[in-house]
């Protein structure tokens, strides 16, 4: 829709000519429930009704309201009725002759979402109920109600729902149910896109919290969590309660700012795009988070984290709020090492930094080194740039980059900073600047030095160990080195940790000394370290106070080659592991070699999250980075090794479950298939291994990819759990099928439908590209070509982003195929640049793949000359 991607300049424009003081809001969304006339291929759609209460800088002038709706009944604007047909164009209402104070009343039919976007729309196959809820990041609300759909044009919202009868309605305010509608209190400021609505007939469980601050005064504050009811046998809403209630404590002990919104609702929600959405008072989450079955300790740990991460929204982000999405990171890299630091602070996972280190960081590490990295406040001129931008830089990075932070500046003085932040920004916008004057009241240091380096900079430093030893076998001198990409050549400020490791008589490596020094510039003496023993390994990046790539001198890598099994510390050894998957995705480590180690070591492993990490590079290295033909030596390998782990797993532990799932991502041969088979069946056991339903589907998805589930075993399978998520697991089993029929059907539906929900694109997606159908999928590089400028205009943004990155040829890993890709961007320099930015990233997987894959090679044929 033209205007439709509203520019930062734009919003600057309006934001200076523009105050809002108030939204009614009325919706009435009883169209929700029934078939109605909606069957027609008219979208169904909803009443919307917004009244805004607004000052205008400039009396006389223009500007306008946002909406996207198939249609507008009525517009009024300061009691004068403007003729809808006129003023608008299908995303904005245009808004002319401004009074000082105005008043306008929007009057409008909005759409129902299946993408996910805006008002969501799901009907539950197991029991015919619908839910609806709400979701808007970063502009779609405006597929709901009238507004000024940007984050610096706060307002207080009162909202009113007609729903159906027998259901209950949730917002961010507390609401109660009067003459057959919803009526909610009146929200303090806030932004648009955090504005909610959840509906339906949800299983809704309740609990309270208080806490009495030292003045006496007391807080308390209304639980609530719920999902739908399928899901309620599942629910443990107790736990999620116990770490809402942690996380509270938590944040009032360190923010010194009582939780400023009232009540606290937490709702698990189908079909959702996102992890959750911090909506102040009513938290949005995706519903997996719900474990149907048996998950490890590293599944509840992520859930808490979560938790944690849209608590911390409450004030990083909801009470103060980035002027533009420039500034996102203020929300989302504070919220994501909230998530952590509050995880370990406050509730029973005190190993969470150690997921951090190795899971977190490595989606950082991986969005650092595509063509698209940008710095931690980036520049974003659009809402399709913003939409781009909920990245691996702006959480995982911005994340990493304020635990530097803490380190440089002091956790106490951190800590400070924020209280200051809040209480001078309580419910207006902010920008870097007024974050770096709080943290230098504070701590006393020039922020604006570190600010530079860290968040005005892309790119990822690597820091690597010299050790030069005397002649008593001691350390001379140990220096740091610290180089960078030549697309991004910034050497930065680092405070770190270098440890030395030795191994004891009993043979377990540990670390025996251990300096902190400030790394800057290409060489850092680290004089502290002078005469100490000779280490067998050295990190330079101990306890990951920084964010870098560690790199290994020759002795410290050949002892992880022999003895990383040995590494005591588990935060050591993640670290490790991380580092040596990066060098494999430089292409310094052959992919083969990281097989060989996950193969040895990881079986060892004491951390389930980390274990879990393994499996995926394993994964990761057998399709992307092993040279072609080694890929069926390598899969047997793991393979057979997974099953090993699975015999030799604790009977009921959740190693065996975590190796049980690896079995099956990697069974492709007639034995392991067989295996699978037979523990569906029964037919096979493994002592301890519930095979429970999730794990149901984790088995049939190889079996069905392999020729060896047809329709009728997974239509069975449907029968036996005919849920939304059956659904959607017997949709990725059905396109997984290794027929050039199954594909097109497949392809279809995702490129030449709209008619999929979001959830079900996704599912399909994840069917149709299987790494054992590369030959199939072959003749679909093309059509990708083809088609995705078309799929990019004619769908939502959501739904363009998912076909354009999930139907990549990535398995067509051939020079062919990067030609290809070159050649489109070649053809279309004047394509949107959020699509363009998607090709290009996928561009860089392929590139550094084949990379990888001539490592492998490369190195096989050293070792068959040798």
């Amino acid at each position: 829709m033209p205007g439709e991607n509203l520019s930062r300049d734009e919003a600057r424009e309006r934001a200076a000519l523009l105050v809002v003081d108030g939204y009614d809001v009325s919706l009435d969304v009883r169209s929700a429930v029934g078939d109605g006339d909606f069957e027609s291929g008219a979208p169904r759609t909803f009443r919307s009704v917004t009244t805004i209460r607004f000052r205008c800088a400039e009396p006389g002038a223009t500007s306008f309201a946002d909406l996207i709706a198939p249609s507008v009944t009525a517009v009024s604007l300061n009691g004068r009725d403007l003729d809808p047909s006129e003023v608008f164009d299908g995303s904005r209402i245009v808004l002319e002759d401004l009074a000082a104070d105005n008043e306008l009343v929007v009057d409008a039919q909005c759409a129902y979402s299946r993408t996910g976007e805006g008002m969501h729309r799901f009907v539950d196959p197991e029991d015919g109920e619908v839910y609806l809820y709400t979701q808007y990041e970063p502009a779609d609300s405006r597929r709901v109600f009238a507004n000024f759909e940007q984050p610096d044009l706060k307002a207080p919202f009162r909202f009113e729902v007609r729903a159906p009868e027998g259901w209950t309605v949730w917002s961010n305010g507390t609401g109660e149910l009067t003459d057959g509608t919803w009526r909610f209190a009146e929200t303090k400021p806030i932004s648009t896109y955090i504005t909610c609505v959840v509906a339906g007939p949800y299983h809704y469980v309740t609990d309270s919290y208080s806490r009495t601050f030292a003045d006496g005064t007391t807080l308390r504050i209304p639980l609530g969590a719920m999902c739908r009811k399928g899901l309620a046998p599942y629910f443990d809403a107790d736990d999620v309660f116990l770490v809402t209630k942690q996380g509270l404590d938590f944040f009032h002990d360190h923010f010194d700012y009582p939780y400023p919104f009232g009540k606290y609702d937490q709702a698990f929600v189908p079909e959702y795009n996102l992890g959750a959405m911090e909506n102040p008072g009513m938290v949005t989450f995706r519903e997996e988070f719900i474990f149907r079955g048996k998950v490890t300790r590293s599944s509840y740990e992520g859930r808490a984290n979560v938790i944690l991460h849209e608590m911390a929204h409450m004030w990083f982000g909801d009470l103060v709020t980035m002027e533009w999405w420039d500034d996102l990171w203020l929300k989302e890299s504070f919220a994501d090492f909230m998530g952590t630091f509050a995880n370990v602070g406050a509730t029973r996972f005190k190993d969470a930094w150690i997921t951090f280190a190795n899971r977190r960081k490595a989606w950082a590490y991986r969005a650092d080194q595509l063509p698209s990295t940008h710095p931690i406040t980036a520049d974003i001129r659009d809402l399709q740039d913003a939409k781009l931008n909920f990245d691996g830089i702006t959480y995982a990075k911005g994340a990493s980059v304020l635990k530097q932070l803490v380190a440089y500046v002091g956790q106490d003085a951190f800590l400070e900073g924020a209280r200051r932040y809040f209480k001078r920004h309580a419910y207006g916008n902010t920008r870097l600047g007024d974050l770096l004057s709080a943290l230098e009241e504070t701590s006393g240091r020039d922020m604006g030095v570190w600010a530079r380096s860290w968040l005005q900079t892309a790119g990822v430093n690597s820091l690597t160990p010299q050790v030069l030893l005397d002649a008593e076998g001691r350390i001379d001198e140990l220096a740091v080195v610290q180089e960078a990409a030549e697309s991004h050549p910034e050497l930065r400020p680092h405070r770190v940790a270098v440890g030395l490791y030795r191994r004891g008589s009993d043979g377990a490596l540990e670390r025996y000394a251990r300096a902190e020094v400030d790394v800057d510039g290409p060489r850092t003496v680290v004089a502290e370290l002078a005469g100490a023993e000779a280490p067998e390994l050295v990190m330079v990046n101990d306890d990951d106070l920084t964010y870098c790539k560690t790199r290994f001198d020759e002795t410290s890598l050949a002892t992880l080659r022999e003895h990383l099994g040995a590494l005591t510390d588990p935060l050591a050894r993640a670290q490790c592991w991380s580092a040596l998957w990066n060098m494999t995705r430089d292409a310094l480590l052959p992919a083969r070699e990281f097989v060989d180690l996950v193969l040895r070591f990881a079986g060892r492993e004491s951390d389930i999250g980390v274990l879990q990490m393994l499996h995926a590079w394993a994964n990761s290295s057998l399709v992307n980075y092993v040279a072609p033909e080694w890929r069926q030596t390598g899969e047997r390998l793991l393979a057979e090794g997974a099953l090993r782990e699975l015999r030799a797993a604790a009977p009921g532990s959740e190693q065996q479950l975590a190796w049980a799932r690896f079995l099956a991502s990697v069974a492709s041969g007639p034995e392991d298939l067989g295996l699978l088979r037979g523990l569906l069946e029964g037919a096979e056991k493994v002592e301890g291994l519930d095979v429970d339903q999730e794990l149901r589907w984790a088995f049939l998805e190889p079996l069905a990819a392999h020729g060896a589930a047809d329709e009728s075993v997974l239509a069975a399978e449907l029968a036996r759990d005919d849920t939304a998520s059956g659904r959607r697991h017997q949709v990725r089993c059905l396109a997984a099928r290794p027929s050039e029929a199954v594909k097109a059907q497949a392809w279809a539906q995702v490129v030449e439908s709209d008619a999929l929900s979001n959830a079900l694109v996704e599912a399909t997606i994840s069917g149709f590209s299987q790494p054992s159908q590369r030959e199939l999928l072959a003749p679909y590089a093309e059509k990708y070509f083809a088609a995705i400028e078309r799929v990019w205009a004619g769908r939502s943004i959501q739904i363009g982003m998912v076909v354009v990155r999930g139907l990549f040829p990535a398995l067509q890993q051939s020079r062919a195929t990067l030609d290809a890709t070159d050649a489109w961007l070649a053809a279309h320099e004047d394509a949107a640049p959020a699509l363009r930015r998607l090709v290009l990233e996928a561009r860089d997987d392929l590139a550094r793949g084949l990379r990888g894959q001539a490592c492998d090679a490369a190195a096989a044929d050293a070792s068959t000359a040798g």
